[in-house]
Parts: structure tokens; C-alpha cells; sequence
């Protein structure tokens, strides 16, 4: 198999080499392609003399005439090359090294053929790019997950629903952005190195400033710095950001993630879910034309409102636990249902992580709110009311996922700073906390809601694409300890 494989590059590069000889350059320079394919396609009309270019994915030879398809972003369209049109010459240099995936430019008139396909009959052919190596499976798809994450570029030429799926991705995050725009809302940007690791929980990755002398650490999440702009006056921003979390890999997670944050001064959480609603609602609708979206084997209906669950009321009903309980009776209770904690010094919130990661609701037809979590769960929430163990924030839950989060923001700097000393109990190594964003608070920053979504996440619903790694363009994957080929043509004759 690999013998073949070399064999049909050395063939190619034996033609490249041939092109050269007569003086054509096989990897041409400008190349003017005013309108896309697809739009030549929309605007036909009889004997319109037209030029385009794209990729060969089909040849069809039949004696001094043959037909290519040529494809781009927007579509395809056949060629009809004939030898008494293009020269003798031309025809016999040039078409007859033509190989599928190569890319030409084509200048000529569009007319029909019999079978009502649009046609450019072709009066000059440009070579743009030489292909080398063949394109798997004489253009019927590419199958191997593995090559097809590592190999992007081929798993986009070969696979058009691959393309659709990014397409969509981008349309998404545009509606994200004009829908906040119109709304009154601010882009902005913040760093992604922070000198200190916080905003979410999560492992950081660790890098070095060498003129600064300093270690630094790729954002997990830009959520301290967007609240520093609260303070500083801006009402109503976001930021579609990238962050970064050092951990596992797996059908929901990447290293490197994208994310939406918005954060609304004056605000709080239940204003959050309308916005959340409204948002996603709005999105699926002008990405997708309905709100009405297949997942796996999930129909989901996204028309507002959704419902609620609480957290709080079903750790009551599975394992009698009661947010005042003390954590020794958390254990006691836990233990009953199986759970061992011998010998370990555990703490109420890593209790609180453990039973949060055991309970997630089963979203059906419907999204749903998470609601009445645990304060252990985030110290950068206000508590409630009329139940200060309890945070006004909700999960929301999609398929089985998690794709959104929200509360209303905690803006007391002295309670702000207790939560964080709170939150290093029983961490290991050095203990900091964010002195400057405590005095950011500290000038004082309106109450405001704030709500994190999973851009990733949500492409995979939308798109009913079951892997994260279907979602983005270069997932991380392990790296390669060889070269997938070994193949070295001879370039030079």
C-alpha cells in the first residue's frame, strides 16, 4: 500500500517536473476570481464569458475532450476542455497533466449542457497549485478519525459536510456578536497570560517571561479582569475569548477551549436566564432557521422558558442531606449510599464537587436551568436571600451537557476576599489570592449578572456533532512519533 502511495506521487512529480520543462509554472501567482462558483452558478446566463477556480475533484476524458469538476468554498462547477478550443498544444501540455486536487484557474463561456448542468466551455486553463499527493480514496471521503483531525486540511477537502459544520460554527458566533451589539453590549478584549491563576477552577498551564523574570499562566477563565471593567465603568460588555485548562481530554473537553463571557452591571441571574433564552433562541433561529434542533437522539425545543431543577431539593431526596448539615454528617449520610471516605481529610466543598459530579439532571425536550447549587460550588457568586448556603446561580444543561453558567456577581470586597481565603484551604504548594482584584471591588462595582457560555459546546448541539473534536478546526491531539508517511520523491530530475 505504501509502495502505491509513492508510486502515485512520483507520477505527479514526474509531471510537475514536465511542466516546468516547458516553461509553465506549475504554482501560479494572481489569479482574478471576482465572484465564487456558486454565485457564476446563480447568476447564469447563455455565453457569458466568465473566469473562476477552484480544485479539481473529477476528470472525465473522452478522446480530444474531457470534462473537470472544479470546487470551491461555495460549490462546484463542471469545465468542458476541448482540443480544437484550447490548442492542440495546450491540450496536449497541459490538460494531460492534470491530476484531481489540482487547482486552475479557468477562463471561458458558461452555456448547458444536454442534461441542464451549468458548463464553462473552457478557453484558457492556468495552473495555480500542483497536488502531490493524491487525495484519499479518489475523492470518496476521508473515514479514519485519526488522520482526520490530524489532517484538517484534507479532512476539508474531501468531506463537504466537515466544511458545512464549520460554516455554521462561524454563522453562530457572528449572530452571538450582532445580537449583543444590538443589545447595547461591548466587545473587549483581556489577556490570556495572568500572573496568577484564577477566574474558574481548573489546572493551569505554566510559561515563563524571561524579560520580566515571572511566571505566568495561560487564562482558565477572563472573568476577574471583565469585573475589573465593571468597575471602571463599562455597563454591558463580553468577550469571546480562548482559555485554557492543563487536563484530560475527552468528547467534552479540549486544552483549548472558546468562550463566551457576559457580564450586565445592574443586573443579576434571574436576568442572566432571560438573556440566555433570548440568546440562544436567537442564534438557533438565524444560524438554523428553527429552534427546533436534533442532537444525537435527542429532539430539543429551545422555545422559552425552559424549566428549573434544583440541586438543593435533590440531594434532599437521594441522600437526605440538608445545605446546613455539618460535613460529618454529609459523610455519614453519603456513606449509606455506598461512598467511602476512609481515611480521608476531606473537606465540605470537595464533598460538595463530589455529589455535584454524581447529579446532573437528564435534560429531555427542553433545556434546563440548574438552580439552588451549593456556595461551596463558586466563590465569585452572591449567596441568596433567604438562604445564604445557597448561591444565586444557575448550570444550564443541554443533552447531557453543561453549556452555560450564570449568577448575580458578588461585589463585597471584604466577603470577596474571605471566599478566597476560604477557597485555599487544603490546597498544597503556594497560597495566593488576587489582592488586586479584591481592591478593584474595593473602589466598588455595581451589582451585576454575569454568564459564561461553552462556544465549543454549543456548535456540537447545534450542529449535532457528538465530539468537541468535530467542532474545532485543530484539536489537540497527542503528537506524532513518526512522519504518517515515508514517502521522499525525487523532486528534481
Amino acid at each position: 500500500m505504501q509502495e502505491k502511495a509513492n508510486e502515485y506521487i512520483e507520477q505527479r512529480v514526474d509531471k510537475l517536473n514536465a511542466l516546468k520543462e516547458i516553461g509553465i509554472a506549475p504554482y501560479g501567482g494572481r489569479f482574478n476570481k471576482s465572484r465564487s462558483i456558486a454565485v457564476l452558478a446563480e447568476d447564469y446566463k447563455e455565453n457569458t464569458h466568465v473566469q473562476t477556480a477552484g480544485r479539481v475533484t473529477a476528470l472525465r476524458e473522452h478522446g480530444k475532450s474531457s470534462f473537470l469538476d472544479l470546487r470551491d468554498a461555495s460549490g462546484r462547477i463542471q469545465a468542458y476542455v476541448k482540443s480544437d478550443t484550447i490548442g492542440a498544444e495546450t491540450y496536449s501540455n497541459i490538460f494531460k497533466r492534470i491530476d484531481i486536487g489540482d487547482i486552475l484557474g479557468v477562463k471561458g463561456k458558461l452555456f448547458k449542457t444536454r442534461t441542464g448542468e451549468i458548463t464553462i466551455n473552457a478557453e484558457e486553463i492556468t495552473f495555480l497549485a500542483k497536488g502531490l499527493r493524491p487525495l484519499p480514496e479518489k475523492w470518496h471521503g476521508l473515514k479514519d478519525v485519526e488522520i482526520r483531525y490530524r489532517q484538517r486540511y484534507v479532512d476539508l477537502i474531501v468531506n463537504e459536510d466537515v466544511r458545512k459544520v464549520f460554516q455554521v460554527r462561524s454563522k453562530i458566533i457572528s449572530k452571538i456578536r450582532s445580537f449583543l451589539d444590538d443589545k447595547g453590549f461591548l466587545e473587549v478584549e483581556t489577556p490570556m497570560m495572568h500572573s496568577l491563576a484564577g477566574g474558574a477552577a481548573g489546572e493551569p498551564f505554566k510559561t515563563h517571561h524571561k524579560a520580566l523574570d515571572t511566571d505566568l499562566f495561560l487564562r482558565l477563565a477572563p472573568e476577574l479582569h471583565l469585573k475589573r471593567l465593571l468597575v471602571g465603568g463599562f455597563d454591558k460588555i463580553y468577550e469571546l475569548n480562548r482559555s485554557f485548562r492543563n487536563e484530560g481530554i475527552s468528547v467534552r473537553h479540549n486544552p483549548e477551549f472558546t468562550m463566551l463571557e457576559v457580564y450586565e452591571a445592574y443586573s443579576d441571574c434571574e436576568g442572566m436566564m432571560r438573556l440566555t433564552e433570548e440568546l440562544f433562541s436567537h442564534v438557533a433561529k438565524e444560524a438554523l432557521g428553527t429552534l427546533k434542533i436534533k442532537f444525537k437522539d435527542q429532539d430539543i425545543d429551545l422555545s422559552a422558558p425552559w424549566p428549573r431543577w434544583s440541586f438543593a431539593d435533590e440531594i434532599k431526596k437521594k441522600f437526605d442531606i440538608n445545605p446546613d448539615d455539618p460535613a460529618k454528617e454529609w459523610i455519614e449520610k453519603l456513606k449509606k449510599h455506598g461512598m467511602d471516605f476512609k481515611g480521608k481529610d476531606i473537606t465540605r466543598s470537595q464533598i460538595v464537587n463530589i455529589i455535584s459530579e454524581m447529579l446532573e439532571p437528564e435534560t429531555k425536550d427542553k433545556p434546563m436551568f440548574v438552580v439552588d447549587l451549593f456556595a461551596e460550588l463558586c466563590p465569585l457568586a452572591k449567596r441568596k436571600k433567604d438562604n445564604p448556603l445557597l448561591t444565586d446561580r444557575f448550570e444550564l444543561f443541554m443533552g447531557g451537557m453543561e453549556v452555560a453558567n450564570a449568577y448575580s456577581e458578588l461585589n463585597d470586597p471584604i466577603e470577596q476576599k474571605k471566599r478566597f481565603e476560604e477557597q485555599l484551604v487544603g490546597q498544597e504548594g503556594v497560597k495566593r489570592i488576587d489582592e488586586d482584584f479584591v481592591r478593584a471591588l474595593e473602589y466598588g462595582m455595581p451589582p451585576a449578572g454575569g454568564l459564561g457560555i461553552g462556544i465549543d459546546r454549543l456548535v456540537m448541539l447545534l450542529a449535532n456533532q457528538p465530539s468537541i473534536r468535530d467542532v474545532i478546526l485543530f484539536p489537540q491531539l497527542k503528537p506524532e512519533t513518526r512522519i504518517t508517511t515515508n514517502q521522499k520523491p525525487n523532486y528534481h530530475e
